[in-house]
C-alpha cells in the first residue's frame, strides 16, 4: 500500500473512531519518525465520551438450535377455553356502545395475550385479534391472510353473542424457527 493511500485510509478511519485495518506501528510511524515496531495491534477510541454507535449490537446473540419443529404443540383446546372465559366474563352484561367497545377490544386482546403467554409455550409468536360489533340483523365476514406453515402454525377462534353485540376473538400461533 502506498504512503498516500495509507495516509488517506488513516484519516478516514480516524474520523470514524477506529484504526483497525492499519497496524499501530504504521500509524505511529507517521506521527513519529524512525521508530517502528513489529507487533500488530488495534487502536480504537471515541472522540467524545458520550458518543455511541447508531446501530447498537444486541445484548445476547443466540446460537442456532437447528430445531425445525416445536417440542410442544400449541394447545388449541386450552386457548379456546381461555377465549371463551375472557369474552364471557368481559362482555356478558355489556350493551353495545361504540366508544366502550373500542376500549374493550384493546383490553380483551391484552388479557388474552397475557393468559396465552402464561402457558409458556416456547418458540411461538402470539397474535390476538378481537372484533366487536353491534348485533342488529346484519351480516359480516371477517378474513385474514398471512404466510403459513400448516405443519407448525395454528390458530384458535371463538365467537360470542349477547343481546346487543357480538365478538370474534382469534389467536394465531406462528412457530418461530
Amino acid at each position: 500500500m502506498s504512503d498516500v493511500a495509507k495516509d488517506k485510509a488513516a484519516r478516514l478511519l480516524k474520523k470514524r473512531g477506529s484504526v483497525s485495518s492499519l497496524s499501530s506501528h504504521e500509524v505511529k510511524a507517521k506521527e513519529t519518525t524512525g521508530k517502528t515496531k513489529d507487533s500488530m495491534s488495534t487502536v480504537s477510541y471515541i472522540d467524545e465520551p458520550g458518543q455511541q454507535d447508531d446501530n447498537p449490537r444486541p445484548a445476547v446473540q443466540m446460537e442456532n438450535t437447528y430445531q425445525l419443529g416445536p417440542a410442544k404443540r400449541f394447545p388449541v383446546a386450552t386457548v379456546n377455553n381461555i377465549l371463551k372465559d375472557v369474552l364471557t366474563s368481559y362482555l356478558q352484561e355489556e350493551k353495545y356502545e361504540a366508544e366502550l367497545c373500542r376500549q374493550m377490544t384493546k383490553t380483551i386482546s391484552e388479557v388474552i395475550k397475557a393468559r396465552v403467554k402464561d402457558l409458556m409455550i416456547p418458540r411461538y409468536k402470539i397474535i390476538v385479534l378481537i372484533n366487536i360489533g353491534q348485533l342488529n340483523e346484519q351480516n359480516m365476514r371477517i378474513g385474514s391472510r398471512c404466510l403459513w406453515d400448516p405443519t407448525n402454525d395454528t390458530f384458535s377462534s371463538y365467537t360470542f353473542k349477547n343481546t346487543s353485540l357480538f365478538a370474534v376473538a382469534n389467536v394465531y400461533a406462528a412457530y418461530f424457527e
